[in-house]
């Protein structure tokens, strides 16, 4: 086993950035307990690397399953060194047919269980080594973008939440990190049904980050160039943010911009 091996808690392990990033951290030598609703993949991993994975797979919108998760790691391991909170859905607003219930399934999936994940973690972090807190937020936060408003302010919330825990764990020595990708080729983006500029392919965004977090640093965004522009058109006077958000939309004609 590696000496610098960390105890990490990755959640949404078994597709898309979470199963690759699993892979990366898996190679670099590290402890996971991996969290997934599909068991199969998590099990593959683990049987792979039987020595560095603890499968604890169960529904993360479901306050008690987290809590039973985290019971167990604390059985297993005792402690937390790093929680990685990946696990999040993606759907898209038709205002023509606007549902109150899809932006309440959109925030539940990606702010109510990562608030679970954070509750049930904290106390393992108080016991670890250089304990890291790191949530997956995204880069829509930066610019309010066509059909994005169950996402995007699932997204946003999840930045400040982030971004709060940042300054009150910081008595207690508990970094906490912000990942912002941009488009990424994971089955959930394949779905999209719009150009996707800069996307990067799924393993070089799990890369990117696997690289970046012993530093711990306050926010993993990629890729720049994208970032940069989202940045900028973010701060240009909210009447031609709208100009240029509604000239980005879908119209009915558009295609599918698949890999």
């Amino acid at each position: 086993m590696n000496a610098n091996a960390r105890r990490i808690w990755l959640t949404g392990a078994s597709s898309g950035i979470g199963a690759a990033l699993a892979e990366q951290l898996l190679q670099q030598g590290h402890r996971l307990a991996l969290s997934a609703r599909t068991l199969e993949p998590l099990q593959a991993l683990a049987k792979r690397y039987p020595q560095q994975v603890l499968v604890v797979a169960g529904d993360l919108s479901d306050a008690s399953q987290v809590q039973a998760i985290g019971e167990h790691i604390a059985q297993v391991w005792g402690a937390l060194d790093c929680a990685i909170l990946n696990a999040g859905t993606c759907e898209y607003v038709e205002v023509s047919t606007f549902e109150a219930a899809m932006i309440e399934r959109v925030v539940r999936a990606n702010l109510f269980t990562a608030s679970y994940c954070i509750e049930a973690a904290l106390p393992l972090l108080r016991l670890g080594d250089r304990p890291h807190l790191v949530g997956v937020g995204s880069s829509v936060t930066f610019m309010p973008l066509p059909r994005a408003e169950a996402y995007g302010a699932s997204k946003a919330a999840m930045r400040y939440l982030m971004e709060t825990l940042r300054i009150d764990l910081r008595a207690e020595n508990i970094a906490v990190t912000l990942v912002s990708p941009g488009f990424v080729d994971t089955p959930l983006t394949q779905k999209n049904d719009f150009a996707m500029p800069m996307r990067w392919p799924v393993d070089k965004a799990a890369c990117y980050i696997a690289e970046r977090l012993a530093k711990q640093p306050f926010e993993i965004a990629f890729p720049g160039p994208f970032i940069a522009i989202l940045k900028l058109l973010g701060h240009l006077p909210m009447r031609l943010q709208v100009t240029i958000g509604a000239r980005m939309a879908r119209t009915e004609a558009k295609t599918k911009d698949r890999p």
